[in-house]
């Protein structure tokens, strides 16, 4: 039997915003040591963490010190120095999941190459170079950002011939238009010794302003045999990538009852909030003990539930307001989460509401209650 002394272990996380929070409030949990590199001084996940260090997420001499402070590194976002990640891993350094791995998914037409070598189900694609090449699959289009998008950035619905001229700049790639019947999700495990564990399907549904995820339903409103399908395509991509850590797969439903991979995320996933309440093992404690190397913990759902982001009012600017709260707590099986940003702005993801409930339809009557009166405010108008 293997003895553990406190702390277990030096936790890194590249990244303090709310996934980083929430990686750490487990890790905490737990006896872990953690550190956080983010340029915010009393960033979210530095709220709750032994140590911030203040850097940029592409400074390598940051970078460095964080790695060689920690057993083990991870990231709560893609968008880092992967190159000195790449020294640091080659150094002997433990850094999950592997900066290799999340240089490819960087850049997501390389992903989507990827996806395709792996022989994932995916909607057709193609890199386009000039304007005229945007028509390739007709129209409507989709047109994707290589670098940089999330959170509905770097997205760009081409309806006609005419919508060419505002079309995104820079290397992009177009995506065939998919009709779908829902947006799925499911939320995956791989530990270090290649142990796997799968979440349940759940379904996604999107702010249309913003292109940003609104609400999560687990589980997800489909056929027992296709949510098999979807999960059995997302252990199949970790253990072909060989992923240690979290993986979310975003999917497609569409309305010929076809499951498609959207896009991948290496690491815990909005979509996977939900977790905290209504999972044995929620998604940010699953994720450190797979890169531990910890046994993972079950992902049965103990409940349906709900999930939904609580964004950054439209025409406010400023430190938070929040209205509605005493209004939302008093609605029963409701959790809220406020995730500690400073300051908030117009669809900026400040926080998140679950609430679980044995009747599915209820929840999501009660989401819709909630969302009428909490709101995230500032004291003037930007």
């Amino acid at each position: 039997m293997k003895k553990y002394t406190y702390p277990l272990a030096r936790l890194g996380i590249l990244g303090g915003g709310q996934l980083g929070k929430m990686m750490a409030q487990k890790a905490k949990k737990m006896g872990f040591y953690v550190t956080v590199l983010d340029p915010t001084p009393g960033a979210p996940a530095a709220q709750v963490s032994d140590k911030q260090i203040i850097g940029d997420f592409h400074d390598a001499e940051k970078i460095r010190e964080l790695v060689e402070q920690s057993d083990v590194t991870t990231y709560d976002l893609e968008h880092v120095n992967t190159k000195a990640l790449k020294e640091l891993l080659k150094e002997g350094h433990r850094i999950y999941p592997s900066p290799h791995l999340l240089e490819v998914i960087q850049d997501k037409f390389k992903q989507k190459e990827l996806l395709l070598r792996l022989g994932a189900p995916l909607p057709k694609f193609k890199k386009v170079k000039t304007k005229e090449e945007l028509s390739s699959f007709g129209f409507p289009v989709v047109q994707k950002a290589c670098r940089g998008g999330y959170d509905g950035r770097g997205v760009a619905v081409l309806k006609s011939p005419e919508d060419i001229e505002k079309a995104l700049p820079g290397e992009t790639y177009i995506e065939e238009f998919v009709e779908f019947e829902k947006e799925l999700a499911v939320i995956v495990a791989r530990g270090v010794s290649g142990e796997l564990k799968v979440y349940p399907v759940v379904e996604m549904v999107f702010d249309e302003r913003a292109n940003i995820c609104d609400l999560v339903m687990a589980p997800a409103r489909i056929d027992n045999s296709l949510a098999k399908e979807a999960q059995e395509i997302a252990l199949d991509l970790a253990q072909k990538m060989e992923i240690v850590g979290v993986l979310a797969v975003e999917m497609f439903l569409t309305k010929d009852k076809r499951v498609l991979v959207n896009e991948l995320a290496p690491r815990p996933h909005n979509s996977g909030h939900y977790t905290i309440e209504a999972c044995a093992t929620c998604q940010f404690e699953q994720h450190i003990r797979a890169i531990t190397g910890l046994p993972l913990g079950s992902t049965r759902l103990l409940s349906p539930a709900v999930m939904i982001n609580l964004l950054g009012e439209e025409g406010y600017e400023g430190p938070p307001v929040i209205e509605g709260l005493e209004e939302a707590l008093s609605i029963p099986g409701l959790s809220f989460h406020f995730y500690g940003k400073k300051i908030t702005r117009p669809f900026r993801k400040m926080g998140h509401v679950t609430i679980v409930d044995d009747d599915l339809e209820r929840a999501i009557e009660n989401v819709e209650k909630v969302k009428k009166f909490l709101k995230i405010k500032a004291e003037e108008k930007a």
